[in-house]
């Protein structure tokens, strides 16, 4: 996402490159290439108008320090200015109540019911809560049973009723539900509509009124760009929403919706969808949205999501392992699939500063370790806890039995030798994510 974005940025930014200091001339041609770059994202003319005036302005009534160029002082303007217009600071869902009700709303194919499933998992797993999913979509066929496949895939119960019955009482009946089996938190999700159609609005505000929600979401799917905005203010008009959702932000899509929504409707945006797994949503970072449009990666998503997975009692016992020269092939599948359940290989390595441009165009697949897991999965118990008895005829079972040839073989544990030889010097492996500095998974090559 955002990649066309901060390519013109970039280039919009190199105008100011070798200029001596900031004036009202380079600082026009710089801003009107960054407002072309805006309206390319399918951003809305005044927002992209305000903005450029506003960078303007900070611009030329900054102090440019001698240790700072003119286009580095750009670039921390606009990337303040960007911060801001997407709502400055993280907003929180309030999930206070017994129980909290959060109403899903949005347009048809918009992403809602798999959002709900996303989210129920989101407060399962990270706060502890107890949610019971609602099916209070009675129009379309496969609404219903796609959020039990998507109930049972979180272990999460979905409250249904049989019948035609009108997802107002379906939505109240689910709340007294809640109450009774105790469940901390219930979560509506509603038909598809369109904010033309007068009778689906309508409904939606009863369901509203008639279980007044602690929150009420509305979710936007991301690809369609500026109407995606108009929609939104809709909605917000007749349901006055607390936040907004993006979904499909990995997708093809130019981030138009990212950046206007907040100033179109003033409400924040408190999520975004960044793939089909049930895990693939995170709590929307202005600041850190910024950086990553800026090519200034997103470090602090990227180690939380490590520490989600990296378990700390396991870390403590891998480090006195690497300490006495332990580390073996078994420690090395497990550190293979934390780093798998981190999310995708190539998201995950476009936050970290610097590398999301050079990876841009790679192809870099989520089954980059597919042959590492199969060698290793072809050796005998004693092959993965001791290494060193894998002499030459183990070695030549180890290519057979994953469909390798022996070269790889060879290769693999020569890689391995030299990563455990790097992860003892390195303070007891602080740094795991090295260990895979020797595998090659960038530009469509195998990881031999």
């Amino acid at each position: 996402m955002f990649d066309n974005l901060s390519d013109r940025l970039e280039r919009s930014f190199k105008l100011l490159k070798g200029q001596g200091r900031i004036t009202e001339i380079n600082v026009a041609e710089t801003l009107k290439d960054v407002r072309r770059a805006l309206l390319d994202a399918d951003v809305n003319f005044k927002i992209a108008k305000d903005f450029t005036n506003k960078v303007k302005e900070k611009a030329m009534g900054a102090d440019v320090l001698n240790a700072i160029k003119p286009n580095e002082l750009m670039v921390k303007v606009v990337h303040e200015e960007l911060a801001a217009l997407m709502g400055a600071e993280t907003s929180q869902i309030n999930t206070k109540g017994n129980p909290s009700v959060i109403l899903i709303a949005g347009l048809q194919g918009s992403g809602k019911t798999t959002f709900s499933g996303k989210l129920a998992n989101l407060l399962k797993t990270k706060h502890g809560k107890s949610p019971l999913l609602v099916a209070g979509d009675v129009y379309r066929p496969a609404a219903i049973e796609q959020l039990k496949v998507l109930g049972g895939q979180i272990d999460v119960p979905v409250y249904t009723e049989d019948g035609n019955k009108k997802p107002v009482n379906i939505a109240k009946a689910a709340v007294k539900h809640a109450k009774l089996q105790g469940y901390d938190t219930v979560i509506v999700d509603t038909a598809g509509r369109l904010a033309i159609d007068e009778e689906m609005m309508k409904e939606i505000e009863q369901v509203k009124k008639a279980v007044s929600p602690h929150e009420t979401l509305f979710v936007v799917d991301s690809m369609t760009g500026q109407d995606a905005v108009n929609t939104a203010k809709e909605f917000n008009d007749r349901l006055d929403f607390d936040g907004v959702v993006l979904t499909k932000l990995d997708g093809d899509t130019r981030g138009g919706a990212a950046l206007s929504i907040r100033t179109v409707v003033n409400k924040p945006i408190k999520f975004v969808g960044t793939g089909e797994k049930m895990d693939a949503l995170d709590v929307f970072h202005p600041e850190r949205m910024a950086d990553r449009i800026l090519g200034m990666g997103d470090i602090v998503t990227l180690v939380e999501k490590a520490q989600e997975q990296f378990d700390q009692e396991e870390a403590r016992k891998l480090q006195k392992k690497i300490a006495k020269n332990q580390f073996n092939f078994n420690d090395f599948m497990s550190q293979i699939q934390q780093i798998k359940k981190m999310g995708n290989l190539k998201d995950l390595a476009g936050m970290i500063p610097g590398v999301g441009k050079a990876i841009k165009n790679m192809d870099i697949d989520d089954d980059a370790f597919r042959e590492i897991e199969a060698i290793i999965q072809s050796m005998t118990p004693e092959e993965r806890e001791k290494p060193s008895v894998l002499n030459g005829s183990r070695r030549k079972r180890i290519a057979d039995g994953s469909g390798r040839n022996i070269q790889e073989i060879n290769r693999l544990i020569k890689q391995f030798d030299e990563t455990r030889k790097m992860m003892k010097m390195m303070s007891g492996g602080k740094n795991l994510s090295r260990m895979m500095s020797g595998m090659n998974l960038g530009g469509g090559k195998k990881p031999f």
